[in-house]
């Protein structure tokens, strides 16, 4: 999402804070930085899924097979996609404080709903897989749940600021409420049974899984991330972007405040065990894999526990980075978190290509480097994968390979305001 330099403190109607300030480039780095760490981190997940030894044989959060390093591997990366979309929403804020009307802001966020919609079932379909097999039509992960939020903030933008608000925070407490009352017939092969139009819609909003689009055998649709709640994380984010209005130290106490009350209330919530993600904690064989079964939280749909754990941190992360220094460390992760979209679609292409080099190199199975999802579930690879320290190698060498082309383009968009450079 495009984000502006400066902005006008009245660029939303309503009331405003004791002492409004322009949005400058200094606070946006702020968002730019948590933006990039998340960025680079959501790399080492895809990474992990093409070498290491263990993908698609057990569950890296299942503790009874999973160790604490290859846990934590997956786990981390759990706070990229919340991260994601709620500053997606905040972005959305943003570019329409740059002064665009209510009618420019929701055009903008319409069609690029759209576009990267379309982007997710072609090109990332494709670098995700490296092949064009019409048996599987689309893959739906985090691109398509920005795009249709964005289709859906398109309209939400014309409310009141405070009824967006409770909207989004209303979705993500209460969807929860679905997760009992949901009755899908999955489809799990060619003898399974085949879901119906109901299912189909039901997998689309709150639950995941595949279904063939008219019958079997037929083009097959994977839903990885159901659009709800994340339609709700999206249109939180935007009413969030408001702080921004704020003046710095007024803001700062408001982001720790708010960061740490989502931190306790996801500790209680989930001490309380009752409500809020059907995915129970246990106490485990040592201290340690307790505490990993207590953080375990659902993603696929993002449960409110997952949201408050995540997405508590990164607000925290938000105030401390407002003050923190820069530095080399700092302009490297801004670098990312400035050309979100254009370092995704890089960094599938780059985890991809890395693991085909290395599987050659060695030896090892290529085959399924070249397979949907849908046949590496139902036929794991066995004898591809190296160890997790390959995997984390790999990973920084990728990073550092694509830095270069991120600056570069960063620099462009900072040099260009051609319409085309806000969709990408």
């Amino acid at each position: 999402m495009a984000e502006p330099t400066t902005a006008p403190a009245s660029a939303e109607s309503g009331p405003g804070p004791l002492h409004p300030e322009p949005v400058t480039k200094r606070r946006l780095d702020s968002i730019d930085l948590l933006r990039g760490v998340v960025m680079v981190v959501m790399m080492l997940d895809h990474t992990r899924d093409y070498l290491h030894s263990g993908a698609f044989l057990f569950d890296p959060l299942d503790l009874s097979k999973t160790t604490t390093a290859v846990f934590l591997t997956r786990w981390i990366t759990h706070y990229c996609a919340p991260t994601f979309v709620f500053l997606a929403g905040t972005g959305a804020f943003l570019y329409g404080a740059r002064g665009k009307t209510k009618s420019e802001l929701s055009r903008f966020l319409l069609t690029r709903g759209l576009w990267l919609i379309f982007i997710e079932v072609t090109v990332v379909r494709f670098l995700i897989i490296f092949n064009v097999d019409p048996s599987m039509l689309a893959f739906l992960q985090v691109i398509w749940v920005i795009g249709v939020s964005m289709i859906c903030l398109a309209g939400l933008i014309y409310l009141p600021l405070n009824v967006i608000a409770g909207f989004g925070l209303l979705m993500i407490a209460l969807h929860n409420l679905l997760d009992t009352r949901l009755n899908i017939i999955q489809f799990t092969g060619p003898d399974s049974l085949l879901p119906g139009f109901k299912d189909k819609i039901l997998m689309l909003l709150h639950q995941q899984g595949a279904f063939p689009i008219d019958g079997f055998p037929s083009p097959i649709v994977f839903v990885a991330y159901p659009v709800i709640p994340w339609i709700g994380v999206m249109a939180a984010g935007y009413a969030f972007g408001t702080l921004y209005k704020m003046d710095g130290e007024r803001r700062r106490k408001l982001l720790l405040y708010i960061g740490g009350a989502c931190v306790m209330l996801f500790c209680l919530v989930r001490a309380w065990d009752v409500y809020g993600d059907p995915q129970h904690w246990h106490k485990q064989k040592t201290v340690i894999f307790t505490l990993l079964s207590f953080v375990n939280t659902t993603k696929y749909p993002p449960s409110l526990q997952f949201l408050l754990m995540t997405l508590g941190p990164g607000i925290v992360a938000l105030a401390l980075f407002e003050s923190v220094n820069r530095g080399a460390i700092g302009r490297f992760f801004i670098t990312f978190g400035r050309v979100p979209f254009f370092y995704y679609l890089l960094q599938w292409l780059t985890a991809h290509v890395i693991a085909i080099i290395l599987h050659a190199v060695f030896g090892k199975p290529l085959r399924w480097l070249f397979q949907t999802p849908l046949e590496w579930f139902s036929h794991p690879p066995t004898g591809n994968g190296f160890p997790l320290w390959v995997v984390w190698v790999s990973w920084i060498t990728g990073v550092l390979l694509l830095y270069p082309l991120c600056k570069w383009f960063a620099g462009v968009k900072s040099r260009r305001k051609d319409w085309w450079l806000s969709y990408l």
